[in-house]
């Protein structure tokens, strides 16, 4: 399946000369002379890097949406595991699902953050909490106009005075690689007015995602955390008011978390709200495991369901309801490139280091046998960090491309020019292990000095056993499990002594933040652009402690590249660079890519409905779906659902 990002489906031939300054300039060199005496200032309703929106300022809604859609109803969704804090932004314990929904951000951003907005384009905003952005064409600095009428949830106005007090409230209490990132880049936020601020950005450094970085932050009351003295790092049941569409009805700690749609909610009248935010209430009903949210689901006690699990889709859904026709299955095309997900290494790991070693490891994922055996034949397999676009990597580098990495000199490795991208090994189907891949791991392994020793453990020189521990979130799905116990046996069977730890929902998520395993399954987001968010993920400077860096990649290879990414000037500079990081990701070697699902997959009892078609970059169940309501009180008078 071939799949296209937005406006690079349709971005034509690289401009040749363009690159040429990228690579003879240094970057300070670069911002030092890009500043004209005298800059236009911008103004728009809306942002996007390069300038061009598709929605006009007199926009009425967005194109994918049912303007017209009819506002009641609920929507109720089985979560397997457990919660016991509704700050999102806790340090301890798990947030329930969802616990973000309630705050807004200047520019306008997607329910609970969970694809893109608009969902037919994935690199603009239009504003929400701000009418009209204001910036120079060096993007320097902007300046965001709020809308006066915007309100939190206890009528309290939104000001500009919440907004300079969350940007900073999220340096102090947040998460220490965003705190650090920002800071170098953000050194001030100024409050003009009560509805305009205005935000400072670094000299010398690429403006590069600064304006929706500060344009998205959520915006928190400043009155509500004087007052209560409450930290953004605590766990808390009690939540600070928000200004969204939905506020906090009610909350059972393990059981059930319930959100109301506010009849009150300043923002009704917006085109960028219009057809969206329908259910008068979302659901979320917490289960123990997988399997018992599921049997919710089939008894009506829950009433959406988004399917993850390939086993499941292709036999599980053969019930009365479904053979009735009250439950509708359907798959329904994502126009994302697919998230490098899978077994990450833990590169903090001694033995993980050596790139041998988890070349290695690889070769003991059969994803062929996964395939057929697990997931019904129905996944596919990523083979880079933006399968199926314009971005990914093929070939060896040639052109501007092959130039790029010319400029880089020695960091590049021999590889880079004589090897074509990383694609995954081939497996037996048939069979779990594949003879040919144990052989060679077995090559890999005394190559970088691990030999089978009398004991049939694999040991280095010291005498030392290959241990490796595989962390698994407990309520996980039982093909999930079953894959990581295959895994472990195939590695087991390499010599390695490998053990699968199975713990709760909390010890995983603490485990996870600490870095606390050797493989985890667990992924970086899909590669669709130049973004300051590329340096949390991938960069060395927070390497050590991101969260959103579950490898600990730490290149400086890898660093250069994201270098120059963000200060590329032209959406062709902006690719070429794209896939020279795909190509270098693919050389460190960081994750064994475990497959995908093609589409997206969705069950739900018959009284929903949606756009259709489904815009690319989002599914957007809770954004712009709606109850159809003739259908919802035809099943609720039968009884069927509870």
């Amino acid at each position: 399946m071939t799949r296209q990002t937005g406006r690079t489906a349709a971005r034509g031939a690289f401009a040749g000369g363009a690159i040429a300054a990228l690579m003879a300039l240094s970057i300070a060199a670069l911002w030092a002379q890009a500043a004209p005496a005298q800059q236009t200032i911008i103004k728009s309703h809306g942002y996007s890097y390069f300038g061009d929106l598709n929605y006009p300022a007199d926009y009425d809604h967005f194109d994918y949406v049912n303007p017209d859609a009819p506002k009641g109803g609920e929507i109720s969704i089985a979560i397997a595991g457990s919660f016991d804090s509704m700050n999102p932004y806790t340090r301890k314990g798990r947030a329930a699902g969802l616990s973000s929904m309630m705050y807004e951000s200047l520019l306008g951003q997607v329910l609970a953050g969970a694809g893109s907005l608009p969902a037919d384009d994935y690199d603009e905003l239009y504003g929400l909490l701000a009418h009209t952005v204001e910036y120079p064409e060096d993007k320097s600095w902007v300046i965001f106009h709020m809308r006066p009428e915007a309100r939190f949830s206890d009528g309290t106005p939104v000001t500009a005075h919440d907004v300079a007090f969350s940007h900073n409230l999220l340096l102090d209490e947040g998460l220490k690689s965003y705190a650090e990132a920002v800071r170098k880049r953000i050194p001030k936020v100024e409050v003009i007015d009560d509805h305009t601020v205005k935000f400072y950005f670094t000299d010398g450094i690429s403006r590069r995602s600064l304006i929706d970085q500060v344009g998205t932050v959520p915006v928190w009351s400043r009155k509500w955390f004087e007052e209560t003295g409450a930290g953004l790092d605590e766990s808390r049941l009690k939540t600070s008011p928000g200004s969204g569409p939905y506020v906090v009805e009610q909350v059972d700690v393990n059981r059930r978390v319930v959100y109301r749609r506010n009849p009150d909610y300043w923002g009704w009248h917006l085109p960028i709200n219009r057809g969206r935010h329908n259910f008068d209430r979302i659901r979320l009903e917490y289960f123990a495991d997988s399997t018992a949210a599921f049997e919710a689901f089939k008894a009506g006690a829950v009433t959406y369901r988004t399917e993850a699990d390939p086993k499941n889709w292709a036999t599980a859904y053969d019930f009365p309801a479904t053979q009735r026709g009250d439950v509708v299955k359907e798959a329904l095309p994502d126009g994302m490139p697919p998230d490098m997900t899978g077994i990450v290494f833990n590169l903090g790991s001694e033995p993980l280091k050596d790139k041998r070693v988890r070349q290695a490891l690889a070769l003991g994922f059969n994803f062929e046998w996964t395939n057929q055996s697990l997931y019904s034949g129905l996944f596919e397999q990523q083979r880079s960090f933006s399968t199926g676009t314009p971005l990914e990597a093929k070939g060896l580098p040639e052109g501007e491309e092959r130039a790029f990495f010319d400029s880089l000199g020695d960091l590049v490795p021999d590889e880079i020019f004589t090897e074509e991208p990383w694609v995954p090994h081939t497996s037996d189907p048939d069979r779990l292990l594949t003879r040919r891949n144990l052989r060679a791991a077995l090559n890999l392994f005394a190559e970088a000095g691990w030999q089978v020793a009398d004991d049939g453990r694999l040991r280095n020189a010291d005498g030392e056993a290959l241990r490796l521990d595989f962390l698994l979130n407990a309520s996980t799905s039982p093909t999930l499990r079953a894959i990581a116990q295959n895994y472990i046996a195939n590695l087991q069977s390499m010599a390695v002594d490998a053990r699968l730890e199975a713990v709760d929902s909390a010890q995983y998520s603490q485990r996870e933040r600490d870095r606390d395993y050797d493989l985890v399954f667990d992924g970086y987001p899909a590669l669709l652009g130049a973004g300051t968010g590329l340096a949390q993920r991938f960069g060395s400077e927070a390497a050590e402690y991101s969260l959103f860096n579950p490898a600990g990649l730490a290149s400086p290879l890898v660093d250069r590249i994201i270098e120059a990414a963000l200060m590329t000037e032209s959406q062709a500079e902006e690719d070429m660079t794209m896939r020279a990081l795909d190509r270098a990701l693919r050389y460190e070697f960081i994750v064994v890519p475990d497959g995908y699902k093609p589409d997206h997959w969705v069950a739900f009892w018959d009284i929903y409905a949606h756009p259709d078609p489904i815009p690319p970059y989002a599914l957007g169940v809770l954004d712009f779906w709606w109850v159809d309501p003739d259908k919802d009180a035809r099943l609720r008078a039968r009884g069927v659902l509870q």
